[in-house]
């Protein structure tokens, strides 16, 4: 499953990420790291963004970057 197909309020552990080096150095510098619990707070209106929460930090993902972090479901 991956991160953009969560429903708000849910969570999930992080279980891969299928991005470049670039990205991955990004989302690493804010948290998201394989075996991070993370929960969905919010899609916007045209799901082209979320809202994640990583141990308290609120973090916007461009739907298409959230589409390449493998979660499975608590």
């Amino acid at each position: 499953m991956k991160l953009d197909d969560l429903q708000e309020g849910q969570k999930a552990t992080i279980i891969s990420i299928d991005a470049s080096e670039t990205l991955k150095s990004r989302l690493y510098s804010f948290g998201v790291l394989p075996h991070e619990t993370v929960e969905l707070k919010a899609h916007s209106l045209a799901k082209q963004t979320i809202e994640i929460d990583i141990d308290g930090t609120l973090i916007a993902l461009r739907a298409s970057e959230a589409h390449k972090i493998e979660v499975e479901p608590l």
